[in-house]
């Protein structure tokens, strides 16, 4: 019995390292346990463009990158169904804007957001046809660092891009007071002036270091052994790097914004207004100087993990696209 056939639309390739290509690359994988899956660009999805065989259904991520493709496939086939992966800049600020955005969320068959939170960003007549699903990441051993390290170790990673807000922790570099802490940022230079402004911190701030794009592995080794991870973003859909670091058990510290909160919960103890160098250095002083605290936030990490296995993403990813199949076979019988 031939595979029905599965595309997934990436607005991002291989080559960018974000978090839309790994969420793509990695539902290709677990989609082709049971179906044939192609990856490809935002482009046209005419016949035989690229090389594409019709498709049986389309997943695309985010609804205005990906705008173009899906009205397209909509055109083309209406008998069949897409399914609208909502990722972060286009649930956070493109579908309050943007026409395009706005027409993907009503051309989809079925959305997905990527943590509880992110459904309140939608009109209540769209929640009926969007559900949850977590990403996940392959737990790593634990390092074998300790708090009483010669030095505190505390890691960014995110491009220097405006919506990840790297100022807010170079400049926290220059408020904390912990002699021993560390500050390493991760991720490649897409805005020349913040690239500038992070050259300027390396030099006027020793505690301070920019390694620009190092690749996936590299990036998550350096996760795992340092003592802490800020994510400082002023928006997420759902942040991959949070998943990484709470898997290889390492606390977050995390601006206070709606995705972060749907990943982390809203008890948690590591938010830091958004913005506020002054609180996010408060924070870092804290979580190197006072164990009890430190050990909140590892135990509030560690209740999180199990949200974020492989296991669990795939089951969902599965009856997803098992059920959208089904349903538009059924209703076209």
């Amino acid at each position: 019995m031939t595979k029905q056939h599965i595309v997934i639309i990436s607005p991002a390739a291989a080559k960018a390292n974000n978090g839309n290509w790994r969420t793509a690359a990695r539902w290709a994988r677990f989609l082709r346990t049971r179906y044939n899956v192609t990856l490809a660009p935002a482009t046209d999805l005419s016949a035989g463009s690229a090389g594409i065989a019709p498709p049986d259904a389309v997943i695309a991520l985010h609804a205005r990158r990906s705008a173009r493709v899906l009205a397209a496939f909509a055109a083309r086939h209406p008998a069949l169904p897409s399914l609208l992966v909502l990722t972060g800049t286009d649930l956070y600020r493109d579908i309050r804007t943007d026409c395009d955005a706005q027409r993907s969320l009503e051309l989809a068959t079925r959305m997905v957001v990527l943590q509880p939170a992110g459904l309140q960003e939608l009109p209540d007549d769209l929640r009926a046809k969007t559900r949850v699903v977590y990403q996940s990441a392959p737990a790593l051993a634990p390092s074998t660092r300790k708090l009483h390290a010669r030095h505190f170790d505390v890691v960014m990673v995110g491009h220097l891009r405006e919506e990840k807000d790297p100022l807010t922790f170079m400049r926290a570099a220059a408020l904390v007071t912990t002699p021993r802490v560390r500050m390493t940022h991760i991720g490649g230079a897409l805005d020349p002036a913040l690239a500038a402004q992070a050259e300027t911190t390396q030099r006027t701030q020793p505690r301070y270091r920019w390694l620009g794009s190092l690749p996936h592995g590299a990036a998550r080794q350096r996760v795992k052994h340092s003592h802490l991870m800020v994510i400082a973003s002023r928006m997420e859909g759902g942040a991959n790097v949070i998943i990484e670091a709470v898997t290889s058990g390492v606390p977050v510290l995390a601006s206070d914004i709606s995705g972060n909160r749907g990943m982390l919960g809203d008890d948690y103890a590591g938010y830091f207004p958004l913005g506020d160098q002054h609180a996010l250095a408060r924070l870092i002083d804290r979580a190197a100087s006072d164990h009890a605290y430190y050990d909140r936030l590892a135990r509030q990490c560690a209740a999180r993990a199990a949200l974020f296995t492989p296991a669990r993403e795939q089951a969902a990813v599965l009856q997803l696209v098992d059920n959208l199949l089904n349903h538009s076979h059924d209703s076209h019988e």
